[in-house]
C-alpha cells in the first residue's frame, strides 16, 4: 500500500514469523467478512474520532488484503462469517446459527 518502508515491513515480517514459530495456531480462526458500506456503518456506530478520517480507498485496500489472506490461510480450521447478512450481535437466531457453525467446526457435530 506504500505506507511502510521496505525495511520496516521486513522487520515486522521477521517479528511476525518469529512469533508464529513460538505459538500454535488457534483451534478455529473465525473471520468476519464485511463489505465496505457495512464496515463504514460499524465505524460510525463506534464513534471513535481517530477512525472517522479513514479513507475509503484505504479501507477497501485493507479489506481486499484481509480477504486474500483468509483465502490462503492454511494453518488450521477457519470459519468465514458474512456479517453483512449474519447479524449475530442483533439477532438471537443468527447468534444461534453462528454458535452451531462453531460447534460443528470444533466438534464435528453439524
Amino acid at each position: 500500500m506504500g505506507l511502510m518502508s521496505s525495511r520496516d515491513f521486513d522487520n515486522y515480517s521477521s517479528l511476525f514469523n518469529l512469533m508464529l514459530s513460538l505459538v500454535k495456531p488457534p483451534d478455529l480462526l473465525i473471520y468476519l467478512k464485511s463489505s465496505i458500506p457495512n464496515l463504514v456503518t460499524q465505524i460510525q456506530k463506534r464513534g471513535r474520532e481517530y477512525e472517522a478520517s479513514i479513507r475509503l480507498d484505504y479501507l477497501q485496500g485493507l479489506n481486499d488484503r484481509y480477504d486474500e489472506w483468509i483465502q490462503n490461510y492454511s494453518d488450521g480450521k477457519k470459519l468465514i462469517i458474512n456479517v453483512d447478512t449474519v447479524k449475530f450481535e442483533e439477532n438471537p437466531k443468527d447468534l444461534s446459527h453462528v454458535i452451531d457453525l462453531i460447534d460443528g467446526q470444533l466438534n464435528g457435530l453439524f
